[in-house]
């Protein structure tokens, strides 16, 4: 069992070298891309979804002493504004905001990377592709057709970072895509409550200036 996991890892690395110089950086791409999606994964699902009714948001308003877990992104939210406020309400729909675009700022974090990552390894990808057929086109200069060998060591580079190329890119956009989407309904979600707080301090803020 361990000596056949051993020569299928050594028939991978094999199959990789072929592929040249060009399969280092569409590796790290590869490494670099997927270590921000896992991040970002587990960044959504900490963010998850979480409900605060609104006798519990007008309670933080009013300064009373509620507990609130913070679980999900409504939860960060309220921490970090009951932290931060500073009991004029003026200035706390300024600090409301404040935090909502840093949480705006948090969810898109690394999107735009992890997309120019999915997009760069299929060029990179054609870059193997051409290198290898420059490299078949000077064995094909010297040696003519007839050295099939040395012909054949710049075909296998082509298809090899192409094909490396397109295994990275195509999951990496497919998956780039779905965490944009879950990003925007974080926002979405994220808006909505802020509203939900701003409209009692709104109304504080009015009662104040009308005394």
């Amino acid at each position: 069992m361990l000596d056949q996991a051993m020569n299928n890892l050594l028939d991978a690395v094999e199959y990789l070298q072929q592929g040249g110089w060009v399969m280092i950086p569409l590796a790290a791409t590869s490494v670099l891309m997927w270590i921000m999606i896992l991040e970002r994964v587990m960044v959504f699902t900490r963010f998850g979804r979480s409900e605060f009714d609104l006798a519990t948001v007008l309670s933080i308003v009013r300064h009373e002493n509620v507990g609130v877990p913070k679980q999900g992104l409504k939860g960060e939210l309220l921490g970090r504004f009951m932290i931060a406020r500073y009991g004029d309400p003026e200035v706390d729909r300024y600090v409301l905001r404040q935090q909502q675009e840093m949480l705006r700022g948090q969810l898109r974090q690394r999107l735009a990377m992890i997309a120019v990552l999915a997009s760069v390894a299929p060029l990179l990808g054609l870059l193997g592709t051409v290198l290898g057929m420059i490299e078949s086109f000077e064995v094909i200069s010297i040696f003519g057709t007839g050295n099939a060998r040395a012909l054949a060591g710049g075909i296998s580079m082509a298809l090899v970072t192409t094909q490396a190329g397109l295994v990275i890119a195509v999951p990496g956009l497919f998956i780039s895509g779905w965490l944009m989407r879950k990003a925007r309904i974080l926002e979405n979600s994220l808006d909505e409550f802020v509203q939900q707080i701003d409209r009692p301090l709104r109304g504080l803020e009015q009662e104040m200036a009308a005394s």
